[in-house]
């Protein structure tokens, strides 16, 4: 495990990670596993069967499901291991992982965001959350009054549930980043559902209209189960490939190099026209430090760095009425939080999803660190973390 972030300071802004990562039990996490209301973490979703309202959602979208089969084998497709795997050069189904196509083929779907359309801007979000080490990093963009879009993984939510609603408390965008972060073009289609749907469910109290797939690995047929939920797609320009430093042939080196050439091209005017988006990730304490490392650079070198939602003037930002996000002009402005309410549980037998941990080597690996959901599998409800502050739960489906 990386400890870059320790040189900012454990009194400065959070708790030494090793703390933050101790495993505790949060009721409505534990309610919902014992009442088996969502798949097992860490493995691909699929819809209950004792899941009726799933079912019921399920049937309602058969006919925007296009006729486009999953790309490859499982479990190697599950992956990226499309070997064997024969697919046109045309590419009809607009699959990402090809050729990178973002304008779906497929009429009725609108086209994947890669760039914000705002010029000298940068959309600014992390991937692979909640992290349970990752207040560090959540206090420095606080103190520097900085949003973002936090794609946060199911499995990840129901392991930190506390640091999940910590981002909605501190005014990020929430984005669905799926519930297992599987290759979503190997999977059928109640998986594809499931892996949305399960994560849709949050702890945190809203329901995301947003979602960005694992690996950008997207085509019409997984588009259309998205958009038939009522989630917008969102890719990127550009990958940092912080996620694959210290693996493969990538190092710290390069992943810094990936960040001075981002930053040379808004310094010489490439996004005088339009901003872009670059793949970054709240992963591991590495990608959160080199956040965090490259900050001012990037303020510099851009006009402004905000959140995806801002960057499109997506004011509500999820089905719930009661938040709102600020438009561009207002963000720019100064006004970077305008309004947020999430409610309360009324008991403990509503869900939550996600996922997310400190020490994750790969893009959905697992730390030794144990979260609430795995806590809750062998201890049973439990207690609540002492101190542990409770911001808001709710399980919202989309209608």
């Amino acid at each position: 495990m990386r400890n870059s972030l320790n040189m900012l300071g454990p009194t400065i802004f959070g708790l030494h990670p090793a703390e933050e990562c101790t495993a505790y039990s949060y009721p409505p996490v534990s309610a919902a596993i014992a009442a088996n209301q969502f798949p097992a973490i860490w493995t691909v979703a699929d819809i209950l069967s004792t899941d009726t309202n799933a079912q019921a959602k399920y049937q309602s979208i058969q006919s925007q499901i296009p006729n486009i089969q999953p790309k490859g084998t499982q479990p190697g497709s599950l992956m990226g291991d499309f070997s064997g795997f024969s697919y046109p050069s045309n590419d009809p189904d607009c699959w990402w992982t090809f050729d990178q196509c973002t304008t779906p083929k497929l009429a009725g779907l609108p086209p994947d965001l890669a760039a914000v359309p705002e010029p000298d801007t940068l959309g600014y979000g992390f991937d692979d959350g909640p992290n349970c080490s990752h207040n560090v990093f959540y206090d420095f963009l606080s103190q520097n009054n900085q949003k973002a879009t936090m794609f946060y993984i199911g499995s990840n939510v129901m392991d930190w549930p506390l640091e999940a609603q910590r981002g909605l408390a501190d005014g990020h965008e929430i984005c669905v980043h799926t519930w297992s972060h599987k290759y979503m073009t190997s999977l059928n289609n109640s998986q594809l559902f499931a892996e949305f749907y399960y994560s849709i469910k949050l702890v945190i109290g809203v329901t995301p209209t947003c979602w960005r797939p694992p690996y950008g690995d997207v085509d019409d047929r997984v588009r259309s189960i998205a958009h038939a939920l009522g989630l917008r797609t969102i890719i990127w320009q550009y990958d940092s490939n912080d996620w694959r430093a210290g693996s493969g042939n990538v190092t710290d080196a390069d992943v810094d190099q990936n960040y001075e050439n981002l930053i040379a091209r808004a310094q010489s005017g490439t996004f005088a026209t339009g901003g872009t988006i670059m793949l970054t990730h709240e992963l591991t304490n590495f990608t959160m430090s080199e956040a965090v490392k490259f900050y001012t650079q990037l303020k510099a070198a851009f006009k402004y760095l905000v959140p995806m939602g801002v960057a499109t003037n997506q004011t509500q930002p999820y089905v719930e009425t009661n938040y709102s996000l600020p438009t561009f002009e207002q963000y720019i402005s100064g006004t970077t939080t305008l309004s947020g309410g999430v409610s309360s549980p009324s008991d403990g037998s509503s869900s939550s999803t996600g996922s997310g941990s400190s020490g994750s080597s790969g893009k959905s690996g697992k730390s030794n660190s144990t979260g609430a959901a795995d806590r809750a599998l062998s201890n049973g409800l439990g207690k609540l973390a002492t101190g542990a502050a409770f911001v808001g739960f709710a399980v919202k489906l989309l209608a």
